[in-house]
């Protein structure tokens, strides 16, 4: 069953709102990812290091410690808040494309699953779960793809031209 996305029906000014709004989000969101890949080299021994520290390594070029009870729990906090305001929104923009009806309910669920595992399993690896690192690598991947197919999905359905 084919459904009928009204995205690309809006008045000119909300899709001129709705695309800035995408732009500031995914330059916000791949700077996050870059401080990721700074601070992680994007590796789960990466990961790791970053919030359990290294200090036992006589060799590491830069030290880093352990994040402190406070540190985590803001941390966790803050990206939980903020990415799950972040998804509710493209999920309610990505409700009016046209796309199939599993691929947009998979695309508007998944992204806010992936931060509670993401955020979830950092905080667990912190409390010494290690293997959670392959969690959080998984569902932040995951969340990253579901990130940019959605927006791309939504950008060409926006900028449809009307019959």
């Amino acid at each position: 069953m084919q459904v009928h996305g009204i995205i690309h029906t809006f008045p000119r000014e909300i899709k001129i709102l709705i695309i800035v709004f995408l732009v500031m989000l995914t330059i916000g969101f791949f700077t996050g990812l870059a401080f990721i890949n700074d601070t992680t080299q994007m590796q789960p021994e990466g990961i790791e290091m970053q919030y359990l520290g290294n200090e036992v390594d006589e060799n590491a070029t830069v030290m880093k410690f352990k994040k402190s009870e406070r540190e985590i729990f803001t941390l966790v906090h803050n990206h939980i808040l903020s990415l799950s305001l972040i998804f509710f929104v493209l999920a309610l923009i990505l409700s009016t494309t046209s796309i199939n009806k599993k691929l947009k309910h998979f695309l508007m669920l998944e992204p806010l699953f992936s931060v509670l595992f993401t955020f979830g399993g950092i905080y667990l690896m912190w409390t010494g779960i290690t293997w959670f690192k392959y969690i959080v690598m998984i569902s932040g991947t995951l969340m990253t793809l579901s990130f940019g197919l959605a927006v791309i999905i939504i950008l060409m359905q926006i900028l449809k031209v009307k019959n």
